[in-house]
């Protein structure tokens, strides 16, 4: 068998991924170590027989195809949340992942470790993929055996650092705020019946406007007359009128409106109707969705109503951009539904494919702008590498959308599809690639003291996060947990994060931190390689 798998390293790349996959599927009280558990198999295989290693092409393209794919979907929230909040939290994030390099530093060197252990300790204290990969490039062309330090380094210290960040979540569970309402949080439709003398007589979209709400207006009725909610539309007494937004949100607009109407008018579709639709043609992806409203009001008095982005609806607010694969409802008079939805193209096909062009010639971008060396002091030299690189220019791309005939971002499940494939040809070859110096370190006293170096590292950069988090920026638990997860760019403490709050308010938090905690991790290894290496 271990011939065959060495003479074919596409049936070992599939075999790996194939037997991490399935153990990474499986939770144990809760915890389930998702597609990294692939790396674990790859050095399980190749500490049996260190010949079974995949080819050096195999990692480098997995890593690319992961972090190009993350900056392109993370994008618009990215710079969408920029600001004096993004900063103070960005700071706070620095302060913590400095903390875990000087821990993971200092011990190092006290243990008479070299630099690229070190490096890959911290990596796997941070849980960072990337910035282990910065190193792993920085060595190309040293011997087999120091390439294999800072994947042993990472390996001993990853499942502490996934451990200790859902424990310190959990002590922090109870902290206070009062976070604005997202978007995103939740939406339902309420109807409300107009009786407030100071909203009557004045136009519906202007009120809303004005107030400040964060809601959409849908249906009109007035005296059994169903129309969709326009500029045009003046609120009078006994109007009823949908609103959708988070609960709170609708809950106040309602009150303010007037009260609760005893009907929802939106289960009647016998004037209006409504259908979600995929948004696929070419046209319409990267147009402000202010602007798409415009037309639909104009040519067929319709209204988008909600957005489906991946898994979460989201309003259709001032700024937000139509991407590839969205899912809109509109509502419109029966007899325009076709027509809207040959608008938006509403083809599944479409949105399952990934345009070959515009992906090449992004990561070819990324992969030039890794290339660039910084030099801030002497003999240290940095860059981006194949990791940072694609990254910063997924991001940009991401947040543009669109740049003339091509469209830069890319469907939801195909984005999904390419991340999780290239993590998986990531794990897979360094797994294979260091199999045999881990066999040979973690069951001495020297994998003991890695083991709990980085989980002292992990622990103090998650609790230096959460206390500045908590004191400092006045964090609820919600926002607080999301930074913490973006902090150590880790989607398993982002997914018990939201299950925690019961809420999506954790994924803002973790939007805001997880590009720039990405960028300084791979800047930081980088330093300490150059530093004690």
């Amino acid at each position: 068998m271990n011939s065959l798998l060495r003479e074919q390293p596409l049936l070992l790349l599939f075999v790996v991924g194939a037997a991490g996959s399935l153990l990474g599927s499986l939770r144990v009280r809760g915890f389930a170590l998702g597609v990294a558990a692939v790396l674990f198999v790859g050095l399980a295989l190749s500490a049996l027989d260190p010949t079974l290693a995949l080819p050096d092409i195999v990692p480098q393209l997995g890593l690319v195809l992961f972090v190009y794919s993350v900056g392109v979907a993370g994008g618009p929230a990215f710079f969408s949340s920029l600001g004096r909040d993004a900063l103070r939290s960005g700071a706070v994030v620095l302060a913590g992942l400095t903390v875990a390099a000087v821990v993971t530093a200092a011990l190092g060197r006290a243990l008479h470790l070299n630099g690229a252990t070190i490096a890959g300790l911290y990596a796997g204290s941070v849980t960072n993929t990337p910035a282990l990969a910065s190193v792993v490039e920085a060595l190309r062309g040293a011997p087999a055996a120091r390439l294999s330090d800072p994947v042993v380094g990472y390996s001993m210290a990853y499942p502490m650092g996934v451990l200790a960040v859902l424990l310190v979540m959990h002590l922090f569970r109870g902290a206070r705020a009062a976070p604005a309402a997202s978007p995103s949080a939740g939406l339902v439709t309420r109807t409300a019946r107009i009786t407030r003398d100071d909203v009557i007589g004045r136009p519906a979209e202007a009120l809303a406007r004005h107030e400040g709400w964060r809601v959409v207006f849908g249906r009109h009725e007035r005296a059994g007359v169903d129309q969709v909610v326009s500029d045009l539309t003046v609120l009078a007494a006994g109007d009823l009128v949908t609103v959708v937004g988070t609960p709170d949100e609708v809950d106040r607009v309602v009150a303010r409106l007037g009260d609760a109407a005893p009907q929802a008018i939106e289960l009647d579709r016998s004037q209006l109707d409504f259908r979600r639709v995929f948004v696929s043609r070419r046209a319409v992806v990267g147009m402000p969705v202010v602007e798409v409203q415009r037309e639909l009001a104009r040519t067929w008095g319709g209204q988008i109503t909600r957005i489906r982005r991946g898994d979460v609806d989201v309003l259709p607010v001032d700024g937000l951009l139509l991407e590839p694969g969205d899912r809109v409802r509109v509502l419109a008079p029966r007899g325009h539904l076709d027509a809207l939805s040959r608008y938006f193209g509403d083809s599944y096909r479409a949105i399952s494919e990934v345009d070959v062009v515009t992906v090449g010639v992004g990561i070819a971008l990324g992969l030039l702008l890794g290339r660039v060396e910084l030099s801030p002091l002497p003999g240290l030299r940095l860059s981006l590498g194949v990791a940072g690189g694609p990254l910063v220019v997924g991001l940009v791309l991401g947040r543009l959308v669109r740049t003339g005939p091509l469209t830069w971002s890319m469907p939801y499940s195909a984005s999904l599809t390419l991340r999780q494939f290239g993590l998986l040809l990531f794990f897979a070859g360094v797994g294979t690639r260091s199999g045999a110096a881990f066999a040979r370190t973690a069951p001495t006293p020297t994998g003991a003291l890695l083991f709990g170096v980085g989980a002292l590292a992990t622990l103090l950069c998650a609790l230096t996060i959460a206390l500045l988090g908590q004191r400092v920026l006045g964090l609820g638990a919600a926002r607080l947990h999301g930074v913490l997860a973006g902090a150590h760019t880790q989607p398993a403490a982002l997914s018990f994060a939201v299950e925690l709050a019961d809420s999506d308010e954790p994924n803002a938090g973790y939007a805001q931190t997880f590009p720039l905690a990405t960028i300084a991790k791979i800047l930081i290894a980088q330093v300490i390689l150059a530093l004690f290496g």
